[in-house]
């Protein structure tokens, strides 16, 4: 599995505790920036990690702000992109299953690091397994399909 993450500057220090995450669970990942605390637009963070989920470049992608909802906003403007805006590892596990999320958003003022952590372990454990949530998402990839210019 390889792992597109991006963060706007409210999320940059959550971004790089995540990557020792990864690490330790053996994902591989591209860290798509920003690279510091210094204020930085979170919609393109979250068109590059969308593109890569979407391009097929990465399996999944992690984006963090200071909500999660702005990346989440962001992210699902790019086709192909189903983001989910988490706040625990049940929502995440559920936002996978269900839903076939490929984005997870997490806000960087909304968990403690040790509830992050959980929430994206969860996240990229998680499968789309049963048919009739398969199917369910077929149906979400249609409704796009219609508006795709």
């Amino acid at each position: 599995m390889k792992v597109a993450i991006g963060a706007d500057h409210a999320g940059y220090e959550q971004k790089e505790q995540i990557k020792r995450t990864l690490d330790d669970l053996g994902v591989n990942y591209e860290d798509m920036g920003t690279y510091s605390c210094d204020s930085v637009d979170y919609p393109d963070y979250a068109k590059k990690v969308g593109e890569a989920v979407a391009n097929g470049d990465v399996d999944q992608g992690l984006l963090v702000c200071g909500s999660g909802t702005g990346m989440a906003i962001a992210a699902n403007k790019v086709p192909g992109v189903r983001a989910a805006a988490c706040y625990n590892a049940a929502l995440a596990r559920n936002s996978r299953e269900h839903n076939g999320a490929n984005v997870l958003t997490l806000g960087s003022g909304q968990n403690s690091f040790d509830e992050i952590k959980e929430i994206v372990t969860a996240f990229l454990t998680t499968d789309l397994t049963e048919e009739r949530h398969k199917r369910r998402v077929g149906k979400i990839d249609s409704v796009e399909k219609q508006y795709k210019r």
